[in-house]
């Protein structure tokens, strides 16, 4: 291993073993925290200046994203008129390593006299700002991961970790479900996702039909024409029998016969996996990755047959 690769895995390892410090010392004040901020009506304001403020804006989105009304404030911002974006109910999360941030200490008189409620995030459980705070949540990093234990890295990395798990905590208390996240999430492949049901991306035109007692050699024309690389093997009543795809006509071929006599029936599969149409896309992704297939039988509330889904 270079020494540059030796470098990396040094401070990889260091954040790693931080964070999972952090996870065995977690105490009370963190379900404290996340009770406060259940209760509250308001919004959460992160504030932290420099590394910590990007930090903070990080947590600020994560929790706006996932149920909790959240934004940050730049600390000196705060103290030259931003102070008015914060109303009393407010609950403010303030984020300090050393707890001793000017900036971020010079905004506790103005907070205790709006009657704001304050979290604290640091590194120094004697420092001012935990002192300060109605809650403390202590990072317990003992050391950071550059070289000259000066640079924000193993420090930063854990402070993000706890501001998901507070995330995290809040979104299991809240029971936010996935239709929830999308209301948050409206654009991109995500959204995409989250918003669009089945029947909104299904093929329904010249569906590949075949009847139980196609002969194999229509099926394979009909799976062909379709450029389906599957057949849909239905009744009278366009309710689902099996299907068949390019594996059952290779295991076919395999079990030897005469593949060319035989019909739909003979070679199909009999228990498919199947979705309602008005299931979300997501779910039915979801479904075909865990399952290892690429298509999806569409069905609507009679049963019938109404489509086909492609990963």
């Amino acid at each position: 291993m270079s020494i540059i690769n030796k470098t990396a895995v040094y401070s990889l390892n260091e954040a790693s073993q931080a964070i999972t410090n952090l996870a065995k010392l977690l105490d009370e004040n963190f379900d404290k925290a996340v009770s406060m901020i259940l209760e509250s009506n308001s919004r959460l304001i992160v504030c932290g200046m420099g590394k910590s403020g990007h930090i903070g804006k990080k947590i600020a989105a994560t929790l706006a994203s996932t149920g909790t009304p959240s934004f940050f404030i730049h600390p000196a911002e705060a103290f030259h008129g931003d102070l008015g974006m914060i109303r009393p109910d407010d609950i403010v999360l303030l984020i300090s390593n050393s707890g001793e941030t000017e900036e971020v200490i010079r905004l506790i008189p103005s907070l205790r006299r709006f009657g704001n409620r304050i979290i604290s995030i640091a590194n120094a459980p004697d420092s001012t700002l935990a002192k300060n705070s109605d809650i403390y949540l202590n990072i317990y990093v003992t050391k950071e991961s550059c070289p000259n234990n000066l640079a924000p890295t193993t420090s930063t990395t854990v402070t993000l970790a706890l501001g998901d798990a507070l995330a995290v905590s809040l979104m299991k208390e809240r029971n936010f479900q996935p239709e929830n996240f999308a209301a948050f999430h409206p654009g991109g492949s995500l959204g995409r996702q989250l918003l669009t049901k089945v029947k909104d991306e299904m093929i329904d035109k010249d569906l590949p039909f075949v009847s139980p007692t196609t002969p194999v050699d229509e099926v394979i024309i009909t799976m062909t024409q379709s450029l389906q690389g599957i057949a849909v093997v239905i009744d009278k009543n366009m309710a689902l029998i099996g299907v068949i795809t390019d594996g059952d006509l290779r295991r076919a071929l395999i079990k030897g016969g005469d593949i060319h006599n035989q019909c739909a029936k003979d070679i199909m599969t009999t228990a498919p996996i199947t979705i309602d149409s008005n299931e979300m896309l997501f779910t039915a992704e979801s479904i075909m990755k865990d399952k290892s297939i690429t298509k999806l039988i569409v069905l609507d509330d009679t049963k019938a047959v109404k489509g086909i889904l492609s990963l």
